[in-house]
């Protein structure tokens, strides 16, 4: 359980990657480092919320199924 829950924790606190779809990758390569930053950190608010939101739900599961068990 420790393992999974650690795993989880590291996964929030991991080193930002810069990944972009095709379109955003042609307009990044512009030369603008301050429109390629802004990319950067819209997509990285973007996948944020999603991964928040399965976090949540995971949570709400553990919490049920711990309290069903009493």
């Amino acid at each position: 359980m420790f393992k999974k829950l650690f795993s989880i924790i590291l996964l929030f606190f991991a080193v930002n990657a810069s990944a972009q779809c095709a379109m955003c990758k042609a307009v990044v390569e512009g030369g603008n480092e301050t429109i390629a930053e802004g990319v950067n950190n819209g997509i990285t608010y973007l996948m944020v919320f999603p991964y928040i939101l399965v976090g949540l739900l995971f949570y709400f599961i553990y919490r049920h199924k711990k309290g069903t068990k009493n």
